[in-house]
């Protein structure tokens, strides 16, 4: 197997079980509606899981174009790769969720909330406040990096390593995913909405074109900066490529604090 088909079969897998961990939780007349967040931080992290026992042996199951680019950045992964592994990893994950719809088909019907039907597949701001919404999703991106990274460094008994990976999937949840539902992941995103897009979904209304930008450059910035970070404290350095990333965060914070701050003084 090629690894291209593997990583589109991996983040298909990672977004048929994903997408589906959103409907069960959100669609009208499912069983598990209403179940909550700590429901869907462990299905992701399950979900993530999976995919990485699926392919991880074939071609590393990134499934995750933030993790692509942040190998290539710090020089783990040949450049002329990273394009055949986005467009499989996005191919999967308007697949995975295409999978998704066909199994919730009659409870799209049954749900009126349209923003509850977008959410089953991608993210947005809990506070409408872009410019925070990017570093959440920076941050929660370079804590996943540098995490990956921590957790390659170590021995795991064989096959114990997927489950590592989706526990820190599913702390991130639980304790970074609460501002943007954490995407952290271009694929796990734009793949699903171009998929919302395209479908003939009931009464779906918008796919929200003007948020899409954010879970597909933020975690790009996030993983690079994460990736570069940690070989800044446990190896020999970074390269220019890294140095980038890392100023694009900081400006990405400069940002956020001014916005937030002028908003401060207007409410005041």
């Amino acid at each position: 197997m090629s690894v291209y088909l593997a990583e589109f079969i991996g983040t298909a897998i990672l977004l048929y079980f994903g997408n589906s961990v959103n409907a069960a939780t959100t669609l009208n007349f499912s069983y598990a509606k209403g179940s909550g967040w700590i429901v869907t931080a462990i299905g992701w992290g399950l979900s993530v899981t999976f995919g990485i026992y699926a392919v991880g042996s074939i071609s590393g199951a990134h499934i995750n174009p933030a993790v692509t680019t942040s190998l290539a950045i710090a020089g783990e992964l040949e450049w002329t790769l990273v394009p055949g592994y986005i467009i499989a990893q996005v191919l999967g994950g308007i697949f995975g969720a295409t999978l998704t719809w066909l199994q919730y088909l009659p409870h799209w019907r049954k749900t009126e909330d349209k923003a509850a039907k977008l959410g089953v597949f991608c993210t947005a701001g809990a506070v409408d406040q872009k410019s925070a919404n990017l570093v959440s999703e920076i941050m929660g991106t370079m804590i996943l990096m540098m995490g990956l990274l921590m957790i390659g460094a170590n021995e795991f008994t064989e096959g114990l390593n997927p489950l590592v990976v989706g526990g820190l999937i599913t702390l991130i949840g639980m304790a970074q995913g609460g501002t943007t539902g954490y995407a952290i992941n271009p694929a796990r995103d734009f793949g699903p909405r171009i998929a919302h897009f395209l479908l003939p979904i009931s009464g779906k209304g918008s796919s929200n074109w003007s948020y899409s930008w954010i879970p597909i450059l933020g975690p790009i910035i996030g993983g690079g900066s994460g990736a570069a970070l940690y070989y800044l404290i446990f190896k020999d350095g970074t390269n220019i490529l890294g140095w980038i990333a890392i100023a694009g965060t900081l400006l990405a914070i400069a940002y956020a604090v001014a916005v937030e701050l002028k908003a401060d003084k207007t409410t005041a």
